[in-house]
C-alpha cells in the first residue's frame, strides 16, 4: 500500500469517526427528551368535593360545602376571565374578571356567597356535582380543554377522581 493510500485511508477513517460522534451528540437530546418528566399543567382542577358533608338538605350551607378547586402551578398570575367549569349535564360556571395568582388555589362553591380571592360562588340553589358519578371540565376562554376530574362509574383516563360518590341523590 502506498503512503498516499495510507493517508487517504486514515482520513476516511477519521471522517467516519467524526461523523459517528456528531450523530450520537445530535441524537442524545432526543433520547433524553423521551425520558423527561411530562410537563405539569399550568392550571388544573386540584380537588373536588362533590358530596357535601352532612345531610343534603339544599340549604345554602350544604350547597357551599360542594366545591371544585382550581390551582395555578406557575409563578405568574393567570387571567381566568371567560374560562368555564362544567359538569356532564351542562351546568356551566363562567369566570368573570378573575385572576388566579401564581401558586394559588381558588375554590368554586355551588351555593350563594360573596366572591373573594380564594372563594368564588356559582350562586345556585341546586346541587351541581352528582354524588355517584360526574366529570368536572375546565376550559379556557377559547373553549379549549384545560383539565378534567372524574369520579364514579363514568370515570375515564383523564380524571383522577377523589372518591366514589355516596349517592345521596341530589339531582
Amino acid at each position: 500500500m502506498s503512503a498516499f493510500a495510507s493517508v487517504t485511508a486514515r482520513r476516511i477513517a477519521a471522517a467516519a469517526l467524526t461523523a459517528g460522534a456528531l450523530v450520537s451528540v445530535v441524537t442524545l437530546p432526543a433520547s433524553a427528551a423521551d425520558h423527561a418528566r411530562p410537563e405539569r399543567p399550568r392550571v388544573k382542577i386540584s380537588d373536588v368535593q362533590y358530596d357535601s358533608p352532612g345531610w343534603d338538605d339544599r340549604s345554602n350551607r350544604s350547597l357551599n360545602r360542594e366545591w371544585v378547586e382550581i390551582t395555578n402551578n406557575t409563578r405568574r398570575t393567570v387571567n381566568l376571565d371567560g374560562w368555564t367549569l362544567q359538569d356532564e349535564d351542562g351546568h356551566t360556571y363562567t369566570f368573570d374578571h378573575y385572576r388566579l395568582e401564581g401558586r394559588a388555589t381558588v375554590r368554586i362553591h355551588t351555593g350563594i356567597g360573596r366572591d373573594t380571592d380564594s372563594d368564588l360562588y356559582q350562586d345556585r340553589r341546586h346541587y351541581v356535582w352528582d354524588n355517584r358519578s360526574d366529570t368536572a371540565t375546565l376550559r379556557n376562554d377559547r373553549g379549549r380543554f384545560v383539565d378534567d376530574e372524574s369520579w364514579g362509574h363514568h370515570r375515564h383516563g383523564g380524571g383522577r377522581g377523589h372518591g366514589h360518590g355516596h349517592g345521596h341523590g341530589h339531582r
